[in-house]
């Protein structure tokens, strides 16, 4: 399936990008993450599972068991503090 997947905050500084279009197997939220620490680097260090990551799935905020569906916009963040 297509997805968009953008990134913000630290991830997207690390990665050094904001989005990406993607073309995936994956089925739920947790398979993309998984496939996208699988690429190393950045990647693996912004998104690994120790990692608190936050997920929206076409702008709603969801957990790792979310299932995808093609043609979905899936965002990564770091949790956001405000004061």
């Amino acid at each position: 399936m297509k997805l968009t997947v953008k990134y913000f905050a630290s991830i997207r500084e690390a990665l050094g990008t904001g989005q990406e279009a993607l073309e995936t197997p994956a089925a739920t939220v947790q398979a993309l993450r998984d496939e996208l620490v699988a690429r190393g680097g950045a990647y693996a260090s912004s998104l690994a599972p120790g990692r608190s990551v936050r997920v929206a799935l076409n702008q709603v905020m969801v957990d790792a068991h979310a299932a995808l569906v093609d043609g979905a916009e899936v965002a990564f963040f770091p949790p956001v503090t405000g004061g």
